[in-house]
Order: structure tokens, then sequence, then C-alpha cells
């Protein structure tokens, strides 16, 4: 396997931290030999941890674009509303491509996404991390071995935390839908893809419901302040206290999305001057807090998730109802426990652990990217574009379900959308 020389568009805490660090862990793999970032902070702090020049240091991805091909692939890990076009583009240029979800924050344009991976034959994958960790992977190999029968239903939760729904989705980045998506495409078009993938067919019908029932200015209590750090009067005794969570000794995720220089100085100011430092119940926020997908899929299978604010821990759990027996799983505990109808027996399994966020499928994810730039040899990545479509698919019709309330037959959405007469 030849070492892969990859651009990054986007260095921010996917790009830095997650394939930045594979690049310095793998060095015989992956090397990155250009970046593109309009924080000057953040891109001379990646340059430097990558040994790259200035000549190929850019604030713009376009600058990054504009230029002939001069590296074997592109990851582009930029916010929602930015993928598109560079996606686009780079594909155009000859570039193999890892795309960080959603595809697109539109639906016609992930189908054009879709389209493109098939026109230009180049590795397109989609960062679906999920079907890449030892949990989900074992779990599919396990339907596949017909170990519970004929699969007839599924509940799947995804518990965000309490916490975590603060950071990232009432003060931070995605937040609020007219900036980014709504939530249930932007964190959940995971879970739809992994739904997708077990049930192994086409999703048929959809429909959703759900609220933001509590991050709002009418539920802020009795002497909260606008920031939780000065004129704040009950921040001792809130669980959503910004002081309490980027204040402590940690300086990982999440603290250090507040700031790159991770000194308490810098935190504190972080919190008298930037957006992580609000009252909770004083945002700019719309995106659900609490949210339900019910689907049906060709040849019977339904599926029920519920994706919920109010949890203390970060952690998906999934029941497989099947007509010979039963699979309970807990991503987190790394546990999967088989009820076998029949005997009665129980059987426990706990899968192989790897390195690496996302229970490992981060590092899945990019070890099969680098072998199938350096292979060429037009093997298709678990996540290809095309695949992804669809269950971003199921996260727009969902989210269109709750805003209309309609049931949505897929098949009617897909034809609706790809027949728009818009240009790319």
């Amino acid at each position: 396997m030849s070492k892969v020389k990859i651009a990054l568009i986007g260095a921010g805490q996917r790009g830095k931290d997650v394939y930045g660090d594979y690049a310095l862990r793998n060095p015989q793999e992956v090397q990155f030999v250009a970046v593109a970032e309009p924080d000057d902070e953040k891109r001379t702090i990646f340059a430097a941890n990558h040994e790259i020049n200035g000549e190929f240091q850019f604030k713009s991805w376009e600058e990054l674009l504009n230029r002939p091909q001069f590296c074997d692939a592109v990851i582009i890990a930029v916010q929602d509303r930015m993928h598109y076009e560079p996606a686009l583009l780079a594909l155009r240029q000859g570039y193999h491509v890892l795309l960080e979800k959603p595809m697109a924050t539109d639906p016609f344009q992930c189908i054009q996404l879709g389209k493109a991976a098939q026109e230009y034959k180049r590795i397109f994958m989609i960062c679906h991390v999920l079907r890449y960790t030892p949990f989900f992977s074992t779990i599919k190999e396990l339907i596949a071995q017909n170990k519970i029968g004929k699969i007839v239903s599924i509940q799947y939760n995804e518990n965000i935390g309490f916490w975590h729904f603060a950071h990232s989705f009432v003060r931070g980045n995605w937040r609020n839908s007219e900036e980014s998506s709504p939530i249930i495409l932007a964190k959940s078009c995971h879970d739809m893809d992994i739904l997708l993938w077990l049930a192994g067919s086409d999703c048929e019908k959809i429909s959703s419901f759900g609220e933001l029932s509590y991050f709002k200015v009418e539920n802020a209590p009795e002497g909260a302040g606008n920031r939780c750090i000065q004129g704040c009067k009950i921040e001792h005794e809130c669980a959503f206290s910004a002081v309490k969570q980027y204040l402590g000794d940690n300086v990982d995720w999440p603290t250090s999305v507040i700031s790159e220089d991770k000194s308490l100085k810098a935190r504190i100011n972080a919190l008298k001057e930037g957006p992580y430092g609000r009252c909770v119940f004083k945002c700019d926020n719309n995106v659900t807090d609490h949210q339900v997908v019910i689907a049906e899929f060709k040849g019977g299978v339904t599926a029920a998730f519920t994706m919920c604010a109010f949890t203390p821990e970060i952690s998906r759990t999934i029941k497989i109802m099947g007509t010979a027996g039963q699979i309970d799983g807990h991503m987190e505990k790394n546990e999967i426990i088989i009820t076998h109808f029949a005997s009665g027996r129980k059987e426990i399994i706990y899968p192989g652990k790897i390195y690496g966020r996302h229970a490992g499928g981060d590092t899945r994810l990019m070890k099969e990217f680098a072998a199938l730039v350096s292979n060429n040899d037009g093997t298709q990545a678990l996540t290809s574009a095309d695949i992804s479509v669809q269950s971003h698919l199921m996260a727009f019709a969902a989210e269109e379900s709750r805003l209309s309330g309609k049931v949505i037959n897929m098949q009617e959405y897909y034809t609706n959308i790809s027949n728009q007469n818009r240009p790319e």
C-alpha cells in the first residue's frame, strides 16, 4: 500500500483532531500535504503539525481547488452548508473525496452528489462512521448469520446527553437549522443510515414528531443571566453551567472547541465573549431537543428511532426483534446480548475495541479510505456517496413529516426532489 497524499479542507475539530490525528499516528499510510482553513490560528497549527509548507496553506477551499490537482485526495470537514460545492469541484478536478456528513443541507444537492459519485468514478466516501464501528459491524454480521431469524422490528435510541446537547445544539455550531441543518440531519443521518443498513432494504414510508420544548427563553429560571460567568444568580446550581462545563481540568473535547488556547485565562475570556458562555435559555437555537422517527422498509420491517437531549449519558442503544430471537445492544458499553427463543439461552458478545472516537469507527473509516485510494481498484466503499443518498433523504423526509404532520412516501419524495428543475 503506497502512502496517500491528502489535502484537508477545514481544520476544525473533525479535521484537525480526527483525520489529522490519524495521519500523525499512521504516517506510513497517510500524509497531509495541504490545508485550507480561514482561521489563521487553526491553519497555522495544522500546518505546523503536518509540516506543510507555506505554498500549500490556503485561506479558502476555492484557492486550494483552483490549482491543478496536486495530491491524491481531499477530505472536506467544513460546516454543513459548505459541503456541496467543494465536493463537486474536487471530484471534477480528479480527487478522491472523503466528505463529512451530512453530504449537503439540501436534498436535491444530495441526489446530485450521488449522481456525481457514479459519473466521476472516484472514491467518494461519506463519513457515516457508525458502519465502521466493531459494535454495529458485529450486529450486521449476526443478522447476516440469521442469528435471530427474519428481522421484524427495530427500536433504536440516540441518547445525546444533556451537556452534549447544550454544547453542540444550543450554544454550538449546530444550534440553528438556518445556519446548519435540522438536527435529524446534522446529528442523526448517521442513525438513519444504520437503520437502512440493518434493515437491508429500501425505506418506503416515514413519519416524525418532535419539537424544541425546553431550551427557550420562557423556561429560563428566575435569576438566570445572559451569560453563566457574569450576572447569573443560579449558575452554581444549574445543570447546564458553562463554568462547570468548560473551566474544569478537562481540556479535551468539548472544551477544546471553545478556544485554541486551552489556558484558563483564554477559556474564561471565551465564556465572556464567545457563544459557549451563553445561557442555554437565551440562545438563538431552534433545533428540536427531542424527536422520534417511525419508518417502514420494503418487506415489512418497521423501525422506531428516538433522539433525545435529556439523558445522563451519551449513548446509542438498540433492540432488534426477529422471528427466532432478539438482539439488545449498548454501543458505549460495547455489549451485545442475543436471546434465542427456542432454547431461552442468552449469548453475550463484546466486540473488539479499536482506538479512536465513535467507538473506533473514525479509525476504521480512515483506514478504509486510505486503502481504497491507494489501491484504486474499483472497490466500492461501505459508505459510498451513491449509497448514502437514501439515508440522507430519510432524514430530510422525517423533517418534512415533522413540520407537515404527514406520512411521507419515500419513492414519491425522491421523484419530486430529483425532478426539480434546478441548476446544480
